[in-house]
Formats: C-alpha cells, structure tokens, sequence
C-alpha cells in the first residue's frame, strides 16, 4: 500500500521543550519532523501536531510550533492520541484512512497512538528517521513491536516520493530542488 495525499495525515507526538533535552539524537529528530512538517505543507496534507501534559512538559519546540497551523494543536494526558477523547474526535474528523507518523518517545506516545490507530483499521506508517526515545534500544524495540502488528516502518524520503507519485510534474520538480539535496 502507498501513501497518498488524498487519504493520508501528518502526525507529529509530543515533540516538546521540556521532554527534548533528554531525547538521543534530538536535533536530528527535530529537522526530521520539520522537513516532514514543510513537505507536508507543500502537499496540502493535513497535520495534527499532540502535546503530552503540556503545562507540564512545555509547548511543542519553537522550530515546529512555527511550521504548524494554529489549530493542529492538540493537549492530551494520555500516552496515545487516539485514547484521549478531545484529540481521537479531531482524528475521526479528518476522515482519512492513512497516518504518518514522527515524534517522541517512540516506545511510549508514537507507539500507543500507532497500535491504537492501527487497531482502529487506519494504515499507519512510522517515519523511523523522525522517532526517538531516550534510549535507542526503546526505539529498536518499539519499531520491532510496530512491524510485528503490521505497522509500516518508513524513511522521510519514502513518504515524499509516495506523496509526489511521479516525476514528471512541476510539484516534483518543486519538491526535488527543495527537499532533496
């Protein structure tokens, strides 16, 4: 199954002031989740940006708090989106069948939001270069359970060729001279 921009979603967990500092290899993950934020801008797919207790944890970092609109934001206590009722109601409303996701901590909010999307019959594919944890081994881990449900484990690249479809037009040539250098 690909990825398309008529029936997919952008996700990006939890990627927040407080939570970041400790997060390996965090401004990797960071420019990950931006480029997948402006590539998803570019093709007009729909973004939704969670914050895990923020009053605790901070807002989104500044660098992707800038790239998202105003109303992608969504605040939950829960570890997975879709079991706290304000953010599930906000993915029901976007009435696609395809989520990409990116963020932190891969073994805790990427990975229950992604089983309980995935249990709820969406197609959920997992940007493996724009999710991290504290520790690597909870990623390894994490991508492993994913796979093992039927969770797509993808490369940013993979949901930008997937998104663009084909070569021959000017929004790839757009794309390409913007996002692939």
């Amino acid at each position: 199954m690909l990825i398309n921009t008529h029936n997919s979603w952008l996700l990006i967990i939890d990627v927040q002031e407080k939570l970041i500092p400790a997060i390996h290899n965090r401004d990797a993950v960071i420019d990950h989740c931006a480029w997948l934020m402006k590539v998803s801008d570019f093709m007009g797919v729909p973004m939704l940006v969670s914050e895990q207790y923020p009053k605790g944890l901070g807002p989104t970092v500044s660098q992707l708090r800038e790239l998202a609109p105003k109303d992608a934001f969504m605040e939950k206590v829960h570890f997975s989106c879709v079991a706290a009722p304000q953010c599930d109601a906000r993915i029901s409303a976007l009435g696609r069948t395809q989520v990409v996701i990116a963020g932190i901590e891969a073994h805790v909010c990427v990975l229950q939001t992604a089983l309980d999307l995935a249990a709820d019959g969406k197609q959920v594919f997992v940007v493996a270069d724009a999710i991290s944890s504290r520790d690597p081994r909870d990623v390894e881990l994490a991508m492993k359970r994913m796979r093992s449900v039927g969770i797509t484990i993808v490369s940013r690249e993979m949901v930008l060729f997937e998104w663009a479809h084909k070569s021959d037009t000017t929004q790839f040539k757009q794309l390409s001279s913007m996002f692939l250098k």
